[in-house]
């Protein structure tokens, strides 16, 4: 994560500048990162996000995503990707409002409907 931020670890076509979150919940509870990017002509995309399995389904995963889109919107990004690693990743974009892309990939047309 340290590499993604200080922009030495690259994923396709990203552009700077990049943004986290991290959840407290004591301890952490999960994180959200995101940047800037023209990969499949979108204008961002979700590149983390993790949540302890103690603090899933408690509703962080979608506050970390709503944080994370306030912080597209106020770059002027509003079509963001994401690659989801299974259906259940899939699944939990999708009841956000992201829509299949191509095997693999979602994509939020507009990132405010997160919010």
């Amino acid at each position: 994560m340290a590499k993604y931020l200080e922009g030495n670890h690259h994923p396709g076509q990203a552009l700077a500048p990049r943004a986290a979150y991290v959840a407290i919940d004591g301890d952490v509870a999960g994180y959200i990162a995101g940047h800037l990017t023209r990969r499949f002509n979108c204008d961002g995309e979700l590149q983390y996000l993790y949540v302890t399995p103690a603090c899933r389904r408690t509703g962080v995963a979608s506050e970390l995503v709503r944080r994370l889109a306030g912080w597209f919107t106020s770059q002027g990004a509003s079509k963001i990707c994401v690659n989801a690693a299974d259906e259940s990743a899939a699944a939990f974009y999708r009841r956000l409002g992201a829509v299949d892309l191509k095997p693999a990939w979602l994509v939020w047309n507009d990132i405010q409907s997160t919010r």
